[in-house]
């Protein structure tokens, strides 16, 4: 007989599941155009997932991303699937909170350029240059800050993030003192300064600080680079995540963009920026840089192999580190099958390791 705890992660399991499956279905019912799948290729993708993986997959994901790109591919990957599978042989999810806060960066990644942090709270403890200090020295030492980024420590795409200027100790946020803006955010936040980047990088849209997201897999003592894109807020958007409104585009090798933008469900196909930048060809700056740092810096996180990167670029073209993301989405939409030409492989190294999320759902 299976033990009670077994059962009620499997359980746990399936309604993730059934979750993510309704919420794709939604995503789905937006589209402008709908592809079907043909009775070869629903055939196609099983034979792929039953030789890979050992059992066949929801259709769903690539019905989907079928219809809202137009490229069909056995490879995509069921984002059910990965989230109840793959992550948790990938990554000790036992670690992922305590290596993924953003107020530790600074420790995983000396090494690298960073926004400068005027104050951190960590479990409702506040920190000064990693120096612990109280909150009446935190309050003071943000008194004339002037313009600054706040965000929970915590959470992910772009939840709680704020542009806010502090003079006096008077915030832009409805007039709000930095000391009732403290109480807000309650605890796990940090503030930051707001970076300048590249002018290329603001033309695309000058209000967001718009990033570039690197998927990287490590395999041993080797990081690949499983695929790039830029994220790119909107007009009058601090924030350039998709989920938050933000288009994104694939970079390809050079360095330059492809062609279309995809948003939310529904907003596809984007050539030009909401400024009127055209899209295909645009050269990132940096991007050579950029790339080779993030290597690197995966060889610092020792129970994660797969991770997730964004990264601005500043005024003189150096890579600043904005933050790493330790439970990453897939961008198939904007990139294509998320392991590319490398699937078969990465799917039979993953199902060699065990899956440490069936305690974490």
């Amino acid at each position: 007989m299976e033990p009670l705890s077994f059962l009620v992660a499997k359980f746990k399991k399936w309604l993730a599941l059934q979750s993510l499956a309704s919420e794709l279905r939604r995503k789905y019912r937006k589209l402008h155009i709908k592809r079907p799948l043909t009775m070869q290729q629903k055939k196609e993708i099983q034979q792929f997932y039953r030789q890979n993986i050992g059992h066949r997959v929801p259709l769903i994901w690539h019905k989907f991303l079928y219809s809202r790109t137009g490229v069909y591919s056995k490879k995509y990957i069921p984002v059910g699937v990965y989230r109840t599978e793959m992550i948790g042989r990938l990554n000790n999810f036992q670690m992922m909170d305590a290596y993924a806060d953003k107020n530790v960066s600074e420790q995983l990644f000396p090494e690298v350029k960073q926004p400068k942090t005027f104050v951190k709270n960590i479990h409702g403890h506040f920190y000064i240059d990693n120096k612990a200090v109280s909150r009446a020295e935190a309050i003071a030492h943000c008194q004339q800050v002037g313009d600054a980024i706040i965000k929970p420590s915590l959470s992910t795409r772009g939840a709680g993030v704020r542009a806010i200027s502090v003079v006096n100790g008077v915030t832009n946020v409805n007039g709000k003192t930095i000391a009732q803006l403290f109480d807000e955010y309650g605890q796990d936040f940090i503030m930051q300064e707001r970076v300048l980047q590249h002018p290329d990088m603001s033309a695309l849209n000058p209000t967001s600080a718009n990033t570039i997201r690197l998927l990287t897999y490590r395999k041993d003592m080797d990081v690949s680079i499983i695929y790039t894109v830029i994220r790119i807020g909107r007009t009058g958007t601090i924030i350039d995540n998709e989920s938050a409104g933000g288009i994104s585009a694939r970079i390809n090798p050079d360095g330059r963009l492809a062609k279309y933008a995809f948003g939310s469900a529904g907003t596809d196909l984007v050539e030009k920026t909401d400024n009127g930048i055209t899209l295909e060809g645009y050269a990132i700056p940096s991007y050579d840089r950029v790339v080779e740092t993030v290597k690197r810096l995966h060889l610092n996180l020792p129970h994660f192999n797969i991770a997730a990167w964004d990264f601005a670029v500043g005024e003189q073209g150096e890579p600043i580190f904005i933050e790493w993301n330790a439970n990453p989405d897939l961008s198939q939409s904007a990139f294509g099958p998320a392991f590319g030409d490398d699937t078969e492989r990465i799917l039979k190294e993953i199902y060699q390791y065990k899956n440490t999320r069936h305690r974490y759902w």
